[in-house]
């Protein structure tokens, strides 16, 4: 008698499980459907590509690009660009600064005020990439400074600076540390 009961259970319970299936399948759904949109992309990454390269400024990367592709974008390194000194597979986020060096420049620190050596930048010999590591200085100072250094002849002293148009004695006092003539 024990196994007729536990058989009729074993019935009622696999009915009502395929009723309650039945009613899942033919319910009509309730609620809005759930639309699923493909994942954002990325925008392009702002790089600020500096120093010694053929269009120095801000260049659109891809997501996942290094500084080699910052370089690229830039038009590529000048000669003699001191390449070596660079991590060329490292990668670049947004809003970061490339610094391509020539030989014997040292690559600015990360605050962005350059990190010269103590021995400083000739302004005789200095070229445009370089001049644009100081602060204060961008590419017409830095085309001033040359111009003014081809017309005149070279700088006799750091207080030469000052007959470039555009640098004052404000900006003098800046750039005296970081400067010298030969």
């Amino acid at each position: 008698m024990l196994a007729q009961g536990g058989r009729f259970l074993f019935g009622l319970f696999i009915g009502l499980l395929v009723a309650g299936l039945l009613v899942l399948l033919l319910a009509e759904p309730r609620g809005l459907a759930i639309e699923l949109l493909p994942a954002p992309t990325a925008g392009p990454l702002r790089v600020h590509v500096a120093g010694a390269v053929h269009n120095p400024g801000i260049v659109d990367l891809l997501p996942g690009a290094i500084v080699a592709d910052a370089i690229e974008a830039a038009g590529g390194a000048l000669p003699g660009a001191d390449l070596d000194s660079l991590n060329l597979a490292a990668s670049v986020g947004p809003g970061e600064r490339v610094f391509v060096p020539l030989p014997g420049t040292a690559v600015p620190a990360v605050s962005g005020i350059p990190a010269i050596s103590t021995a400083g930048l000739d302004l005789n010999r200095a070229s445009a990439a370089e001049l644009e590591t100081l602060p204060g200085i961008g590419p017409s100072l830095a085309s001033a400074i040359i111009q003014y250094r081809e017309q005149n002849g070279p700088f006799l002293s750091v207080e030469g600076l000052l007959s470039v148009p555009g640098i004052g004695p404000t900006r003098l006092s800046q750039l005296r540390p970081l400067v010298r003539v030969d």
